[in-house]
């Protein structure tokens, strides 16, 4: 799990762009615009080396953008990805957790109208340094 960065190629089509990332195999998406665009292969990058990554399959090395050969009304640009947040954005899935607090701690919590869960959750990211 990392970062990565790859060229990709949008090709203006009728109603956006199509576009492909000329590292891999069957990596492919479209957008409406150039901002969709980038969103949706930001979002299709992700996918492609979590997936690579999963199954333990060797990811390619990125080819430098200028080599990228492309149609006259096409142009390349790079994409950057992290799977980690890809991972933590796709894998929202609740986990019951039991724990003990004390009684006094648990009157004033409830007193104070605070979210248990909630609580919980911000006491771990800070704890693990998470964002």
């Amino acid at each position: 799990m990392a970062k990565y960065i790859y060229p990709a190629v949008f090709t203006p089509e009728e109603n956006g762009y199509f576009i492909i990332f000329p590292d891999f195999d069957s990596c492919y998406t479209q957008g409406n615009d150039i901002a969709d665009g980038i969103h949706m292969a930001e979002d299709v990058l992700s996918l492609m080396l979590t997936h690579l990554e999963d199954k333990h399959q060797e990811i390619p090395k990125p080819s430098a953008i200028n080599d990228l050969k492309t149609e006259s009304d096409a142009f390349a640009t790079y994409i950057s990805c992290d799977t980690t947040i890809y991972r933590r954005l796709m894998n929202n899935t609740a986990v019951k957790k039991t724990l003990s607090i004390p009684s006094w701690l648990n009157d004033s919590a409830v007193a104070a109208g605070l979210n248990f869960s909630q609580v919980l959750q911000d006491a771990l990211k800070q704890q693990l340094n998470i964002i």
